[in-house]
């Protein structure tokens, strides 16, 4: 789209189906931190197994986002939406049926093959479906789907599970699917995606610094972050002697905290890229340190709550900007789909490390240990990731003036 054109209701309806996506996928695959005592109870296992729901998941879309993208590329963008919400929604509602732990688990695989297509594509169509200006704001509506599914969707899923039992929190997720396949029928515009990407370009994403900078950047952030939010409804329970009711708001509490980030996000981020997102990532190492002695009051723990919150968001959707600026355009969303399942490979193997931890350690050290992983993300955002961002930046502008000085050698001929 052109910078000067501005937003019109073609590009914001869309884009309103994009935020509600992002708010049930998000809602969707943290469930089960919500309802972690409640699964394990139901089906006569641990916690740390029923913590695995949330590990396992992780590890499919790691595994799984680059070959579905692969093979999504060669439909367009509207195809390629529609069939990934049918595929969630059927998830679901397995889930919501599942008999016994294992169907539970199938269940939520289903859901994961859905969910490695849909995060690897969710900020690039953003981003073309708006005028160029525009860009941050769309982003920042991604950011804003997201959390207001951790202020209203994972706390409301929690009470439904608590009120009616944890399966109808998964029959609300797949009936709200059902309705937004519909929506996305009618206002979703055809939207080419690109050349199918091959895999013999993919060496040539793997060569770029910035982008081999950033997965490890997302690894070490993703690993740390949730290797203690995986076990913050037991932790609070157990650590902070919370009841059901303040458990509930310290999780929307994070959601709050995420519309925060949004905004923030798109006020700040391109003017102080690189200080923005080094001061994000050690604000959830701070977050995390702290989180032990947080927890002996519940206001220290909601304020806590409230700056890990901030500092995760900011921290995600800076990561997101970052992997799409460094990425050749036609590319985008194959590198989005790599940085998908770094993000979830340490989504699994942190909640792996916490339940670990937990039964080690004991519940009190998850923070402790989620710091040490921040940390080192934290040092190589203030340390390397400036450096190689400009050296990609002086390749493409090296490239960029080879291929004129071609082209005005191509027309004196």
């Amino acid at each position: 789209m052109d910078n000067n054109e501005p937003m019109t209701a073609k590009a914001w309806l869309p884009l309103i189906g994009m935020a509600v996506s992002t708010f049930i996928f998000n809602t969707s695959e943290f469930m089960p931190v919500g309802l972690l005592v409640d699964i394990a109870a139901d089906f006569q296992v641990s916690e740390a197994q029923a913590g695995m729901l949330v590990s396992v998941y992780a590890w499919a879309v790691m595994i799984l986002s680059l070959p579905l993208m692969i093979f999504a590329s060669r439909f367009d963008f509207r195809r390629m939406i529609l069939g990934v919400i049918a595929v969630f929604m059927l998830g679901q509602a397995a889930s919501a049926i599942a008999a016994n732990y294992w169907m539970l688990m199938g269940a939520r695989l289903v859901v994961a093959c859905a969910h490695a297509v849909f995060w690897s594509v969710a900020s690039p169509i953003a981003v073309r479906l708006v005028p160029l200006r525009y860009r941050p704001m769309a982003m920042s509506v991604i950011v804003t789907g997201s959390s207001i599914a951790m202020i209203a969707g994972l706390p409301l899923g929690r009470m439904i599970g608590l009120a009616l039992g944890w399966r109808a929190t998964f029959i609300c997720i797949a009936v709200v699917s059902l309705l937004l396949l519909a929506y996305f029928t009618f206002v979703f515009p055809k939207l080419d995606s690109g050349a199918p990407f091959s895999l013999r370009r993919l060496p040539e994403l793997l060569k770029n610094p910035a982008l081999l900078a950033l997965y490890v950047i997302t690894a070490l952030m993703a690993t740390g972050y949730y290797e203690a939010y995986s076990y913050i409804e037991p932790f609070l329970q157990q650590i902070g002697g919370m009841s059901d009711q303040s458990i509930t708001i310290a999780l929307a509490l994070f959601g709050v905290a995420g519309v925060a980030a949004s905004v923030l996000f798109s006020r700040l981020y391109d003017t102080r890229r690189f200080a923005f997102l080094a001061i994000a990532v050690g604000g959830i190492a701070v977050a995390l340190v702290l989180l032990r002695v947080a927890a002996l009051a519940p206001a220290s723990a909601f304020a806590l709550c409230m700056l890990w919150g901030v500092c995760g968001t900011a921290t995600n959707v800076a990561l997101q900007a970052e992997v799409i600026k460094v990425s050749p355009e036609d590319a985008s969303p194959v590198a989005m789909s790599i940085y998908s399942g770094i993000y979830n490979l340490g989504i699994g193997t942190g909640a792996a490390i916490g339940g670990v931890a937990s039964v080690g350690l004991g519940m009190g050290s998850i923070g402790f240990v989620g710091c040490v992983f921040v940390a080192a993300s934290c040092a190589l955002c203030a340390l390397v990731l400036p450096g190689a961002v400009k050296k990609v930046a002086l390749a493409r502008l090296a490239a960029a003036r080879a291929e004129r000085r071609a082209r005005r050698a191509e027309r004196s001929r």
